[in-house]
């Protein structure tokens, strides 16, 4: 039995690695596969990956893509959700702050720096022709729970974070959604360790093959949108909408995109250069 470790958020995104765990699919192909949540993000999943807490990560295109040119330790895999992520850009229920351009020069509540809220508030100031040096401040609050406490208690002021996830919150009057940014790239990838993916090819293929089949066929599956709804704490309105707006990928990501994506992160000064694509890359 092969032992794999994978992590991603505890978000309805993964519903399909929960399902395919839960029939014991891996399983039934000799892989002893271990599902890790992180609540954190992206940013503490790409420490997970260089520290080899994980092998497998289900991580934001951004974030991996800016950690591996820094690192070089890890391989996207292949596109997981083709479409783009629906960031909520939110403040706290009593905030003075109506309207976007109203966050200007205020502070932002972000997970980890280099994680997929702190880079976003990059697209969101660029999306407002805001000046990025001047513009933005951060403050680092790991998680939900801790944007909750920090906008809460004004420690910061604003937070992007993806707007289903937070809906519960806006619904119990703890956050209020003041506008939304959407990424302009897929927004999550199968990224690995490079070490993994050079010992463990034909485990990765059996685990891409097993979850590309449940992603395929995911949103035909009977009542699934009570089932997210249930199991997430969503109301039904949202997952359907959610459902709607939202395409899985079974394939490699796209040359083109990934240019494209680095172009982006490299004009916002997040990156330092643009990568070749197969250093970014593992085909299979």
């Amino acid at each position: 039995m092969i032992k794999v470790t994978i992590g991603g958020v505890p978000e309805h995104f993964n519903l399909p690695w929960h399902l395919a765990l839960e029939k014991g699919l891996f399983i039934k192909n000799n892989i002893n596969l271990k599902w890790l949540d992180f609540p954190g993000g992206t940013g503490a999943m790409c420490n997970a990956l260089q520290n080899k807490t994980i092998d497998i990560a289900i991580i934001l295109t951004e974030g991996i893509i800016k950690d591996i040119i820094e690192t070089n330790s890890t391989k996207i895999l292949q596109t997981y959700v083709q479409t783009p992520l629906n960031w909520g850009i939110h403040v706290a229920a009593n905030s003075p702050y109506y309207k976007i351009n109203d966050l200007k020069k205020k502070k932002a509540a972000i997970s980890r720096y280099g994680s997929g809220s702190h880079l976003m508030t990059y697209i969101n100031a660029q999306n407002n022709n805001w000046n990025i040096k001047n513009d933005l401040d951060f403050e680092v609050v790991k998680n939900l729970e801790g944007a909750i406490k920090g906008l809460t208690n004004g420690d910061a002021d604003y937070f992007l974070w993806e707007k289903f996830t937070t809906k519960p919150l806006v619904d119990n009057g703890i956050f209020r959604n003041i506008g939304n940014c959407p990424s302009p790239w897929p927004c999550f990838v199968i990224a690995v360790r490079t070490e993994f993916v050079n010992d463990n090819k034909d485990t990765l293929k059996t685990i891409l093959s097993t979850i590309n089949e449940i992603t395929t066929n995911f949103k035909k599956t009977p009542n699934i949108d009570k089932i997210i709804s249930k199991r997430y704490k969503l109301q039904l309105k949202d997952v359907q909408e959610w459902l709607s707006i939202t395409e899985w990928s079974q394939t490699m990501i796209d040359e083109n995109i990934l240019e494209n994506t680095q172009k982006q992160l490299f004009s916002l000064n997040i990156i330092p250069e643009i990568a070749n694509h197969n250093t970014l890359i593992s085909k299979l």
